[in-house]
């Protein structure tokens, strides 16, 4: 996972002066929060935070919020951070399978991030949820890479023009690959005028039901999908549930102690 830092980094700053803001996205996860780990106020765990929208929005929200992120994208959380009345906002800025934290959490989340590195990877950041991070009682909720949708992209190109009204300063081409073996999606980036220095992110995707497989041996256990606006239990999936998942990149994987 040595190219974490760097392309994180590097996209940020592309994307941040324009994506380093709250929208409806991390109002929609602090609600997604609430329907699952109860009104709180909660003490909750963000896993890969980048700008911090969504530790703000959370934070403000009345949650008492440690936020932890290993690139330079948290920078931008900073203006966050001074102004997360209720409740308060912690940035750590270290790499998650290392960091030691001395409390548990009713909450722990990651977003847009879950299937960076190997099945090993995944297994040993989810023993440490629930051995500990997590209260008996608390929830988990993770991003998890759809491979319906990112198998359908195999092969897809993108020019993306720059925008700076937008705050969009670069033009940029991505290209996205989808390895069915592996089931593991590659997008790549790199600005027009430097085509030599392409960035690529590897991203591990898993079916509920893979998922389910993983979480064998953690501590953890699968309670509740989320796609779209709608949740199920996995145990009662129906005609119509598939289609749905089709249409989404991610789902949110509703986790809890065993």
């Amino acid at each position: 996972m040595d190219w974490v830092p760097g392309f994180y980094s590097r996209t940020g700053s592309w994307w941040g002066p324009a994506e380093a803001r709250i929208t409806e996205r991390d109002h929609r996860r602090v609600r997604l929060l609430g329907e699952h780990a109860g009104a709180g106020p909660h003490r909750v765990l963000e896993l890969g935070c980048g700008y911090g929208t969504t530790a703000a929005a959370t934070a403000r929200a009345g949650h008492s919020v440690t936020a932890v992120e290993i690139t330079d994208r948290v920078g931008f959380a900073d203006s966050f951070s001074r102004d997360v009345a209720p409740g308060s906002l912690t940035l750590v800025n270290e790499d998650f399978y290392r960091v030691r934290l001395p409390e548990r959490f009713g909450a722990v989340t990651y977003w847009n991030g879950f299937g960076v590195g190997s099945d090993a990877d995944q297994r040993r950041l989810l023993r440490r949820i629930a051995a500990e991070w997590l209260l008996p009682d608390g929830v988990a909720l993770i991003d998890v890479f759809n491979p319906f949708v990112w198998a359908r992209w195999d092969g897809d190109e993108t020019h993306r023009t720059p925008d700076p009204a937008r705050g969009y300063a670069y033009e940029l081409f991505e290209v996205t690959t989808f390895d069915p073996v592996t089931c593991t999606a590659v997008d790549t980036w790199w600005e027009a005028g430097r085509p030599d220095e392409k960035i690529s992110q590897v991203l591990r995707c898993y079916s509920p039901a893979d998922l389910t497989l993983l979480l064998e041996g953690t501590g953890l256990r699968l309670t509740a999908v989320t796609v779209g606006e709608e949740s199920f239990a996995p145990a009662t999936m129906r005609p119509g549930w598939a289609e749905l998942l089709r249409e989404h990149p991610e789902y949110v994987a509703v986790l809890r102690r065993q």
